[in-house]
Parts: C-alpha cells; structure tokens; sequence
C-alpha cells in the first residue's frame, strides 16, 4: 500500500515477493471490510499489517545505509518518499473533490474540502481525531478521505524515523542496543496504546505516537539479529504459518465493536512480524510459496492505488445507491481496479521513475513542496467556492441541523459526555418556580428540552435535566461503540442522577431515551450488543420505581422514529441535485418498531401514576415518516428531532404529559 515499495527493491537486499503478497493480504482486507463483500468484520486491521511491514522495509533499507555509509542521506529518503506517494495521493484527492461537487450539497462539500486540505498537508489523522469527540458529528461512512489517515500516520513515522535511528547510530550502541531501543518503543507505545484504548478509544486508533509500537514491530523482525536468527530456525516455516493464521484469526474475529487497537493488535502485529521473519528462510513449504503466487503479487502491487481509491469509489456509490447490491459493489470493485491501474501506470511508476527527478534529491523535494502547496491551495479553494453555493434552502437545511436544543444552548454540558460520571443539572423554564418537572434521559431526552422548556414557562414551572449521552434511564448494563467498553459510568450516573431526583421531590418526571439503540430490535438490527425485551422491560420497570417513590408522577415517551439515511445530509443533496426532499422519507414500518413499543407499554402497565406518551404520529403519517414536515427538517441526523421542528410540538406535548387531570391544577 503506502509503503516503501521501491526499497524491497533496492540495490542492497533482495526482493521479497513474500512482502509484496502480505500486501495483497492486507489490502484485500480493508477492501472486503469496506466493501461489505465477504465475512470479514476484522479486515480494517490491514491497515496494521501495512504499519509493522512498513517499519519492516523503512528499518531495514536505514540500518543497511548507515551500515554502508555511517549516515543516512536524508534528503534522499525523503525525496523518494515524495516520488513515491504524493503524486497518486494529490491525483485522488483531487479527482474525489471534482466527484463530490456533483453527488455532495454545498455544506458537505465545504466540510470534506477541510479534509483534503488536512489529508493534502499530512495530519487529517489529528483533525478526525478532533472530529470523533462530537457526538453529532456527521457520519464517518460519508467522508471520502477517511482513509488517508493512515496515510498521515505513516508519512508522520517517515518524517521523524530516520532521524531518531541516525541520532541512535551516532550514539553507537552496537546491534544489541539498537535492538532494545526499539524494543522500548515499542513496549512503552503499546503500553500507553493499550490504556488509552480504554480511556479514550480515538486516541489509540488516530494518534501517531500510540501508532508507533507497531511500526517499531516491524523494525525489529528486520534487524541483521533478528534475520540471522529467523534464517536459521529450523520451524521458520512454521512460525510463518502460524502468523498467516494469527491474522487469519483477526479478520474473523475482530470487529469494530471491540476494543481497537489495544490489546487485541496483537493478533495482527505479532502474525505479521511472524510472517517477516520466516521469510528469511528459504523453504518450498513457507506461506512464502503462497504470498509469491501472480494474484498475490499483481495485487501487493497494486496496492497503494487500490487503497486510495477503494474508499471514495465505495462512499459515492453508497450514496448514490444506498442499497447497493451484490453486483453494485462487484462494479465498485471493478472500478476500483480499474482506477489503479490507470493511476499506477500514468502516475505512480513514471514519477517514481523519472530520471530527471531521480538525478537530484532536491528536484524530488521540489516536486514534494509543489504537490503539498496544489494540494493545500485546491482544497481551501474548494471550500470557499461551496460555502459560497449554498443558497438560502440549503442554509436553512444547515441551519437546522446546526441549532442547539435549548438545553445545550443554555449550556453544552447540560447533556453529559461519556467519561463523566457526576449528574450536571441544568435548569430551565420558569428557574424560580417552586413546581418542579424534570426531563431523564439521553441525548433523545435532550431534543424534547426545547418543547418541554417553553411548556415549563408557560406554566410557571422549572425545568430540570438529567441526561447524559448514550445512557439510558432504564436500568440495564449497556455497551458503549465509542469507548468500546462496558459503560460502566452510564450506571454510576444513573445511580446518582436517581438519588439527586428524590432530592428535589419534582412533581413531574419526563423520561425518554433512545430505545432503539439498547434493545433489540428491527430498525437498527445491524447494531451490537442489545439486550432483550424482558431484561430492558425489567429495567425500565425499575427505573419507573424509582421514580415513582419520590412521589413524582411519571411520563414515558415512546422513541422517536428512526429514518434510513442522515437527513440533513440527504435532504441537502436532493435540493443541490434538483429532487424533491421526499427521497429522503422512510416508510413507517422500516422507521418504527411496535414490539419494543408493545415491550415498553407493557412493562408500565397499570403502574399508578405512570402514562405511556406515544408521539410518533407528530413524524409519521399512516405509512411514511417525512424528511420535512410544514417546511421544517423533521430530524437533524437520523433520530435527533431538529430543534426547529420540535419547537412546534409544545402543545401537542403538553397534552401527551399533563392531560386533562394535570393542566385542571
């Protein structure tokens, strides 16, 4: 892929066609992950088979330069990094920036254009790191320069690797201390990779530096020690087999719910270093005979092209076609080859080739600096010409996706992030009212904070929250993605937002949560990790107890509907492509699940002072669920009510809350 291909060829070391069909292994798992084709849910860690041979080839082609020459010419490296990867990287973003001006709305063309900037100057890894905090961040699966992320990581570990092996070499530490320099970044990177997945998951996955054991992995399976020895092990081609299995085992086995990288990287880091090393060993009986077979080596070629192209090929495609089919993503696939094959043989090889540009290190430095300042210079062009095309529709589409519910308006913290475990109560409403009603839940407790906070002033009541993101009032042990852990300070919180509710005596509890992302059910089956019906009836059973024994009378509302696609997004793109918005509308039937409605209404069945609010007619009709609604964005994403629509639904609101009985007080 976006490694060191030239150096395996190199006038210092033989070529190992073993590597360059490890490439095919890897690249084929990230296409077969991204491309929904085969069952692979563990084929995006092919992105770390490319890191350790990556720190393999970079390691090994210094060691032997400084071994020749006592240094290392730097400049030289560098320019054939340039050669190498810029020339096809600068085509792709450019070429992915001309498609999205066609199939993206103008807001998203503005935002995607920051990417290629970022992606052009080698650091979007720390821009999406930044990106992945926000809860309503737009969905990852949209960004066409997703995946030069680990591009950034590696064009990062070449910038600063020479320079840390020179400065280790003029220390003098012979092999031997070489080899336990590496080993302690190595050890100290995954350690801090390893605790950080726990803390805070996009840190591990996108920072460099928690990158860095598997790139130092590499560097020492390539030491002369390490050779020698692998050289003359006599189950060298055992210990390749069984590394060929360890990522066998990965990409069956691992999958985007765990805890990635962390721990379970090893899997592939050790299997590949494995694989390196028991290619140093000639036998007919090594996977090397596999890894040498023409697919594999007309791939591993390829491999730098297809990883570039294969991820805005299938994002486009998605988009166009949402449910694509079996033979729509064979025709990505089909197109994806196709593409790197131009790009390889127009691009690619005469670059890197060129003699002009090989005479001459600066001429490559040179050729690095224009690339980098065009591709810069486009992308920030880009985006100033969509922010200067999105016309007044689209900047109410903009507008209502980007407008804060009145809690988080009065204070972003009002809705708890996931890492924090004490309640922030926020006050809205009538704040010095002596009547108290309080609003519980998660983020879909939060977009009810604008409605239900016009209804409390109204009345002269005080509205206070309790709501933290992704955690639901019932009381069931759930499963944070994000974190990719148990969500531990979800029921710590819970706990003491329950106890701080009893405190307050309200008159009024308001529950809502976002059902549909806890337990099963038919709108988001693809989701991992839900409960059943009798354990989440059982625990929102006992959250309702709770409640009711601080004297309060209780209102649950349904869960809104969930809609197929982001609808701000889809209905921008509609207007900007001349269709009507209501492409974007989902069926009542793919949008609502009455089973955990049955489910939920039954659990507080005949619980006195208990309602059951069932709210879905203000999104759906009889059979469909539009995008808009009386000129209004229904929902900001696909299950967050947009703030402007849901300023409308007070008063039908009130009436779901209060009733006759309450409103006669």
């Amino acid at each position: 892929m976006h490694n060191a291909e030239d150096v395996t060829k190199s006038a210092s070391t033989s070529f190992r066609p073993d590597i360059e069909g490890l490439r095919a292994i890897a690249v084929g798992g990230v296409i077969a992950f991204h491309f929904g084709m085969s069952d692979l849910p563990g084929g995006f860690i092919g992105v770390d088979i490319f890191f350790v041979i990556s720190g393999f080839l970079i390691t090994r082609h210094l060691m032997q330069e400084m071994g020749r020459s006592g240094t290392v010419d730097l400049w030289r490296f560098y320019g054939r990094r340039a050669r190498r990867l810029l020339p096809a990287s600068l085509l792709v973003i450019l070429a992915t920036l001309l498609a999205g001006y066609f199939i993206l709305a103008p807001s998203e063309q503005q935002l995607y254009a920051k990417g290629a900037l970022f992606a052009s100057s080698y650091v979007i890894n720390l821009w999406l790191l930044r990106w992945s905090f926000d809860y309503f961040a737009a969905d990852t699966a949209s960004n066409p320069f997703l995946h030069f992320w680990s591009l950034s990581v590696e064009e990062q570990f070449y910038l600063l690797w020479p320079a840390l092996l020179l400065l280790v070499a003029r220390l003098r530490p012979g092999p031997r201390g070489v080899a336990i320099f590496l080993a302690v970044i190595a050890a100290v990177s995954f350690a801090a990779s390893a605790w950080m997945t726990a803390v805070s998951q996009p840190w591990a996955f996108y920072f460099s530096p928690l990158r860095a054991w598997e790139f130092a992995v590499g560097g020492l399976a390539s030491l002369a020690l390490a050779e020698r020895w692998a050289a003359s092990f006599r189950l060298a081609p055992g210990m390749g087999w069984a590394g060929l299995a360890l990522i066998g085992v990965a990409y069956l086995t691992v999958s985007e719910t765990d805890p990635f990288p962390g721990v379970i990287a090893l899997l592939p880091v050790a299997g590949t270093a494995m694989l390196l090393l028991s290619g140093a060993r000639r036998s007919a009986v090594a996977p090397a005979a596999l890894l040498s077979l023409s697919p594999f080596q007309w791939v591993g070629k390829l491999s730098y092209s297809l990883y570039l192209w294969h991820w805005p090929v299938i994002v486009f495609a998605t988009i166009l076609v949402p449910d694509l089919s079996l033979a729509g993503r064979l025709a990505c696939l089909a197109a994806t080859f196709g593409l790197s094959l131009l790009s390889y043989h127009l691009v690619e090889n005469p670059v890197r080739l060129n003699g002009w540009l090989t005479a001459q290190s600066v001429r490559s430095l040179g050729l690095a600096a224009l690339l980098t300042s065009l591709g810069v210079t486009l992308s920030y062009g880009t985006s100033k010409l969509a922010a200067r095309q999105i016309d007044p529709d689209q900047r109410v589409i903009v507008q209502s996706a980007a407008r804060s519910s009145s809690a988080r308006e009065l204070d972003s913290d009002c809705v708890l992030d996931r890492e924090e475990v004490a309640p922030r109560p926020c006050v809205l409403g009538a704040t010095g009212a002596d009547r108290t009603i309080v609003l519980f839940g998660d983020s879909h407790a939060d977009h009810w904070s604008t409605p239900l906070a016009q209804i409390a002033r109204e009345r002269g009541w005080k509205l206070v929250t309790y709501m933290k993101s992704s955690c639901p009032a019932a009381r069931v042990e759930t499963w944070n993605a994000v974190m990719a852990k148990a969500y531990d300070e979800c029921d710590s919180w819970r706990q003491q937002a329950l106890s701080e509710i009893a405190a307050l005596k309200p008159e009024l509890v308001v529950v809502s949560q976002y059902s549909y992302s806890y337990v099963e059910n038919r709108v988001n089956d693809t989701l991992e990790h839900l409960v059943g019906r009798r354990i989440w009836a059982d625990g929102l059973r006992s959250s309702v107890e709770a409640l009711r024994r601080t004297g309060a009378e209780v209102v649950l509302l349904r869960d809104v509907p969930v809609h197929k696609a982001y609808l701000d997004k889809c209905v921008a793109r509609a207007l900007w492509q001349d269709r009507s918005p209501s492409v974007c509308d989902t069926p009542r039937a793919e949008a609502v699940d009455e089973q955990v409605f049955e489910t939920e209404q039954a659990a507080v069945a005949g619980m006195p002072g208990v309602r059951y609010a069932d709210l879905t007619d203000l999104f759906c009709d009889a059979t469909n669920c539009p995008a808009m609604i009386g000129g209004k964005l229904t929902f900001r994403d696909r299950h967050h009510i947009a703030t402007p629509y849901a300023a409308t639904l007070a008063a039908p609101l009130q009436r779901a809350i209060f009733g006759d009985q309450v409103a006669a007080r």
